[in-house]
């Protein structure tokens, strides 16, 4: 497979689902909203979305199968496997903030070989293929070269329906606001691990996450020279919960020290 033009050809896919996305964002009136659970959320745009990037990566690889947010597909494949998120921030979406982002991972026997993350506030397109580099509207990126947690700036996601690890989070928060140049929450984990990618962040971590939330962004933080794993260390995450990001200078102190506290029995 020819991963550079798979990476360019799913863009062209997860444009046309942009469009419909950007102009339901400005004409918001009647825009429906059920909830899947509590605090989750899904619009009609969520599911039209998907549909549109379901049917032309379909058509972009008829033997992949998908695992895809609001299932509209269920078909598994062999080999490869698209990992869809079709509004990730579908909250910050509905109330008319950004970021949200689309995100969009392709899976080769397990491993993430392409992806994608188009976030709207900025027109903000990252991208990266295995060996080829991580991007940002046709520029490399790196990740930072900051050198220790204390002047690391963290990102993370505030828990919505999982409270299992509230407290440990609660403390997590407490050690980062004091031990580091400060903690921000976007609301989009897809962009938020863009932002590490790109040096906007240094690290990210949070858990309850699902493997279209991080799909993309664990190749584009690998591409851009960074590490990723579970809240333990281990190196795939992408069936996890617990996801753990930033550049390699920090990575270590930074893991060690959310597993340290948030798997704290």
């Amino acid at each position: 497979m020819q991963y550079k033009e798979i990476c360019f050809s799913t863009m062209e896919v997860v444009k046309i689902a942009a469009a419909y996305v950007r102009d339901r964002h400005m004409n918001r009136k009647d825009l429906s909203i059920r909830e899947k659970g509590r605090m989750d959320f899904v619009t009609e745009v969520d599911k039209k979305a998907e549909e549109i990037l379901v049917s032309g990566l379909s058509e972009l690889l008829p033997e992949a199968g998908f695992i895809a947010e609001e299932g509209t597909s269920s078909k598994q494949g062999k080999t490869y496997n698209w990992v869809i998120d079709p509004v990730d921030g579908t909250t910050n979406f509905i109330h008319g903030v950004f970021p949200f982002a689309i995100s969009v991972g392709l899976t080769e026997d397990g491993e993430v070989v392409a992806g994608i993350v188009y976030e709207f506030g900025l027109d903000e397109f990252f991208y990266a293929w295995k060996d080829g580099g991580a991007w940002l509207n046709g520029t490399p990126i790196r990740v930072s070269d900051v050198s220790t947690v204390d002047r690391a700036l963290v990102a993370t996601g505030f828990p919505y329906t999982n409270f299992l690890l509230l407290e440990q989070f609660m403390q997590s928060m407490d050690y980062f606001m004091k031990h580091s140049h400060g903690l921000r929450r976007l609301g989009s984990a897809a962009t938020d691990i863009a932002y590490v990618a790109c040096g906007r962040y240094d690290g990210f971590y949070e858990y309850g996450l699902h493997p279209w939330d991080i799909a993309a962004g664990i190749l584009l933080v690998k591409e851009a020279g960074g590490s990723v794993s579970d809240f333990a260390g281990h190196t795939n995450p992408l069936f996890d919960e617990h996801f753990v990001c930033s550049n390699l200078t920090i990575f270590n102190e930074f893991q060690s020290v959310i597993q340290k506290i948030m798997l704290a029995s």
